[in-house]
Protein backbone atom coordinates (compact mmCIF):
# COMPACT_ATOMS: atom_id res chain seq x y z
CA UNK A 1 0.00 0.00 0.00
CA UNK A 2 1.13 3.81 -0.09
CA UNK A 3 1.19 6.30 2.84
CA UNK A 4 -2.13 8.39 2.82
CA UNK A 5 -1.44 11.34 0.58
CA UNK A 6 -1.10 14.56 2.64
CA UNK A 7 0.46 16.98 0.69
CA UNK A 8 -0.48 18.56 -3.37
CA UNK A 9 0.79 16.00 -5.88
CA UNK A 10 3.82 18.15 -7.44
CA UNK A 11 5.59 16.99 -10.78
CA UNK A 12 8.91 16.00 -10.75
CA UNK A 13 11.28 13.64 -13.19
CA UNK A 14 10.16 10.68 -11.12
CA UNK A 15 6.24 11.36 -11.51
CA UNK A 16 6.35 12.24 -14.97
CA UNK A 17 8.04 9.39 -16.03
CA UNK A 18 5.45 7.41 -14.19
CA UNK A 19 2.47 8.78 -15.76
CA UNK A 20 4.35 8.39 -19.20
CA UNK A 21 3.65 4.55 -18.62
CA UNK A 22 0.37 5.01 -17.06
CA UNK A 23 -0.43 6.67 -20.50
CA UNK A 24 1.55 3.52 -21.62
CA UNK A 25 0.36 0.50 -20.48
CA UNK A 26 -1.93 1.75 -17.41
CA UNK A 27 -5.23 1.53 -16.41
CA UNK A 28 -7.78 3.70 -14.38
CA UNK A 29 -10.44 1.55 -12.50
CA UNK A 30 -13.96 2.40 -13.25
CA UNK A 31 -14.40 2.73 -9.25
CA UNK A 32 -12.35 6.30 -9.55
CA UNK A 33 -10.29 4.72 -6.60
CA UNK A 34 -7.73 2.36 -8.65
CA UNK A 35 -4.67 2.41 -10.93
CA UNK A 36 -3.01 -0.48 -12.44
CA UNK A 37 0.12 -1.05 -14.39
CA UNK A 38 0.90 -3.66 -16.32
CA UNK A 39 4.31 -4.92 -18.24
CA UNK A 40 6.12 -7.95 -19.50
CA UNK A 41 9.22 -6.59 -17.75
CA UNK A 42 9.16 -7.03 -13.98
CA UNK A 43 12.42 -4.59 -13.71
CA UNK A 44 10.00 -1.87 -15.31
CA UNK A 45 7.26 -2.36 -12.65
CA UNK A 46 9.84 -2.02 -10.01
CA UNK A 47 10.63 1.20 -11.54
CA UNK A 48 7.26 2.47 -11.42
CA UNK A 49 6.79 1.47 -7.90
CA UNK A 50 9.70 3.20 -7.18
CA UNK A 51 8.91 6.43 -9.10
CA UNK A 52 5.99 6.59 -6.91
CA UNK A 53 7.03 5.28 -3.69
CA UNK A 54 4.69 2.04 -3.32
CA UNK A 55 4.31 -0.65 -1.48
CA UNK A 56 2.55 -3.19 -3.49
CA UNK A 57 2.96 -6.20 -4.24
CA UNK A 58 3.68 -7.25 -7.81
CA UNK A 59 1.33 -9.87 -9.09
CA UNK A 60 1.16 -11.92 -12.15
CA UNK A 61 -2.04 -12.10 -15.12
CA UNK A 62 -3.03 -13.38 -17.81
CA UNK A 63 -3.76 -11.35 -20.77
CA UNK A 64 -6.38 -12.33 -24.19
CA UNK A 65 -7.52 -15.92 -24.32
CA UNK A 66 -4.28 -17.56 -22.99
CA UNK A 67 -4.54 -18.22 -19.34
CA UNK A 68 -0.38 -18.33 -19.33
CA UNK A 69 0.26 -15.44 -16.70
CA UNK A 70 3.10 -13.71 -18.90
CA UNK A 71 2.19 -10.63 -17.47
CA UNK A 72 3.38 -8.64 -14.06
CA UNK A 73 1.05 -6.00 -12.55
CA UNK A 74 0.60 -3.78 -9.68
CA UNK A 75 -2.48 -2.25 -8.19
CA UNK A 76 -3.13 0.70 -5.97
CA UNK A 77 -5.99 2.79 -4.28
CA UNK A 78 -5.82 6.87 -4.07
CA UNK A 79 -8.40 8.56 -4.80
CA UNK A 80 -6.41 12.05 -4.68
CA UNK A 81 -3.93 10.73 -7.65
CA UNK A 82 -6.95 9.24 -9.64
CA UNK A 83 -8.79 12.43 -9.96
CA UNK A 84 -5.27 14.06 -10.38
CA UNK A 85 -4.95 11.82 -13.36
CA UNK A 86 -8.30 13.00 -14.44
CA UNK A 87 -7.13 16.46 -14.57
CA UNK A 88 -4.42 16.02 -16.79
CA UNK A 89 -6.25 13.82 -19.04
CA UNK A 90 -5.93 10.41 -18.53
CA UNK A 91 -9.70 8.53 -18.02
CA UNK A 92 -10.85 4.90 -17.76
CA UNK A 93 -10.86 2.54 -21.11
CA UNK A 94 -8.17 5.21 -22.70
CA UNK A 95 -6.80 3.15 -24.85
CA UNK A 96 -8.23 4.52 -27.87
CA UNK A 97 -9.58 7.34 -26.43
CA UNK A 98 -6.37 9.21 -24.98
CA UNK A 99 -5.33 12.53 -26.16
CA UNK A 100 -4.06 15.90 -25.22
CA UNK A 101 -2.52 15.83 -21.86
CA UNK A 102 -1.57 18.22 -19.38
CA UNK A 103 2.07 17.70 -18.96
CA UNK A 104 4.45 20.59 -17.94
CA UNK A 105 6.93 21.33 -20.56
CA UNK A 106 9.97 21.09 -18.20
CA UNK A 107 8.80 17.49 -17.63
CA UNK A 108 7.54 16.60 -20.95
CA UNK A 109 10.83 14.51 -21.96
CA UNK A 110 10.54 12.48 -18.80
CA UNK A 111 6.80 12.12 -19.41
CA UNK A 112 7.78 11.03 -23.21
CA UNK A 113 10.43 8.15 -22.01
CA UNK A 114 8.13 6.69 -20.16
CA UNK A 115 5.72 6.59 -22.56
CA UNK A 116 8.25 5.07 -24.84
CA UNK A 117 9.50 2.27 -22.08
CA UNK A 118 5.86 1.82 -22.34
CA UNK A 119 4.46 1.24 -25.61
CA UNK A 120 7.30 2.34 -27.56
CA UNK A 121 10.43 0.61 -29.27
CA UNK A 122 13.88 0.88 -30.74
CA UNK A 123 14.80 -0.68 -33.64
CA UNK A 124 18.26 -0.71 -35.71
CA UNK A 125 19.94 -2.54 -38.74
CA UNK A 126 22.27 -2.16 -41.69
CA UNK A 127 21.03 -1.20 -45.51
CA UNK A 128 23.93 -2.63 -47.60
CA UNK A 129 22.40 -0.30 -50.15
CA UNK A 130 24.13 2.82 -48.73
CA UNK A 131 27.42 3.59 -47.76
CA UNK A 132 26.62 4.99 -44.73
CA UNK A 133 24.35 1.79 -43.91
CA UNK A 134 23.78 1.45 -40.48
CA UNK A 135 19.78 2.72 -39.80
CA UNK A 136 17.61 3.38 -36.87
CA UNK A 137 14.44 4.31 -35.86
CA UNK A 138 12.66 5.47 -32.30
CA UNK A 139 8.77 4.53 -32.50
CA UNK A 140 5.58 5.60 -30.11
CA UNK A 141 2.79 3.21 -30.56
CA UNK A 142 -0.85 3.94 -29.69
CA UNK A 143 -4.61 3.01 -30.17
CA UNK A 144 -5.26 6.51 -30.56
CA UNK A 145 -4.56 8.70 -33.75
CA UNK A 146 -5.49 11.47 -31.22
CA UNK A 147 -2.69 11.34 -29.10
CA UNK A 148 -0.34 10.41 -31.23
CA UNK A 149 -0.84 13.55 -33.54
CA UNK A 150 -0.51 15.63 -29.95
CA UNK A 151 3.04 13.39 -29.50
CA UNK A 152 4.39 14.69 -32.60
CA UNK A 153 3.45 18.37 -32.46
CA UNK A 154 4.48 18.57 -28.59
CA UNK A 155 7.84 17.02 -29.84
CA UNK A 156 7.94 19.41 -32.88
CA UNK A 157 7.10 23.06 -30.95
CA UNK A 158 10.27 21.44 -28.64
CA UNK A 159 12.71 20.22 -31.19
CA UNK A 160 11.64 20.91 -34.38
CA UNK A 161 11.81 17.45 -35.92
CA UNK A 162 9.04 16.19 -38.09
CA UNK A 163 8.74 11.93 -37.70
CA UNK A 164 5.74 11.03 -39.57
CA UNK A 165 2.79 8.78 -39.06
CA UNK A 166 1.99 5.63 -39.92
CA UNK A 167 -1.37 3.10 -39.23
CA UNK A 168 -0.90 -0.41 -38.84
CA UNK A 169 -4.28 -1.76 -39.92
CA UNK A 170 -3.70 -5.15 -39.16
CA UNK A 171 -3.42 -4.42 -35.69
CA UNK A 172 -5.55 -1.18 -35.33
CA UNK A 173 -2.82 1.13 -33.82
CA UNK A 174 -0.73 4.07 -35.03
CA UNK A 175 2.97 4.70 -34.66
CA UNK A 176 5.45 7.91 -34.73
CA UNK A 177 8.45 7.26 -36.02
CA UNK A 178 11.40 9.27 -36.41
CA UNK A 179 14.72 8.10 -38.77
CA UNK A 180 18.20 7.91 -37.80
CA UNK A 181 19.06 11.86 -38.03
CA UNK A 182 15.83 12.97 -35.81
CA UNK A 183 16.64 9.82 -33.38
CA UNK A 184 19.67 11.36 -32.15
CA UNK A 185 18.02 14.68 -31.16
CA UNK A 186 15.03 13.05 -29.97
CA UNK A 187 16.78 10.21 -27.72
CA UNK A 188 19.55 12.78 -26.23
CA UNK A 189 16.60 14.72 -24.60
CA UNK A 190 15.08 11.48 -23.40
CA UNK A 191 18.41 10.39 -21.79
CA UNK A 192 19.85 13.86 -20.33
CA UNK A 193 21.30 11.49 -17.23
CA UNK A 194 21.86 7.87 -16.17
CA UNK A 195 20.31 8.24 -13.33
CA UNK A 196 17.03 9.21 -14.44
CA UNK A 197 13.81 6.36 -14.13
CA UNK A 198 14.43 4.63 -17.74
CA UNK A 199 13.94 0.53 -18.55
CA UNK A 200 17.76 -0.51 -18.96
CA UNK A 201 17.35 -2.62 -21.24
CA UNK A 202 15.84 -0.37 -24.01
CA UNK A 203 18.69 1.57 -22.87
CA UNK A 204 21.33 -0.17 -23.56
CA UNK A 205 20.08 -0.89 -26.85
CA UNK A 206 19.87 2.11 -27.86
CA UNK A 207 23.26 2.64 -26.81
CA UNK A 208 24.93 -0.09 -28.67
CA UNK A 209 23.30 1.11 -31.53
CA UNK A 210 25.32 4.52 -31.24
CA UNK A 211 28.46 2.77 -30.96
CA UNK A 212 27.71 0.85 -33.95
CA UNK A 213 27.08 4.26 -35.94
CA UNK A 214 29.97 5.37 -34.72
CA UNK A 215 31.74 2.38 -36.13
CA UNK A 216 30.19 2.95 -39.45
CA UNK A 217 31.29 6.39 -39.81
CA UNK A 218 34.66 5.44 -39.18
CA UNK A 219 35.27 2.33 -40.86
Amino acid sequence: MKPKRTQKIKWSPELAYAVGLISADGCLSIDRRHINFTSKDIKLLKTFKKCLGLRNKIGRKSSGKSSEKKYYQVQFGDVIFYRWLNEIGLTPHKSKTIGKLKIPNKYFFDFLRGNFDGDGYFYSYWDKRWKSSFMFYTIFSSASRTFIEWLRKRIKTSLEIKGYIVQNRKENFWQLKYAKRESRKLLSKLYYSNKIPLLERKYLKIKRAEVEELEDSHP
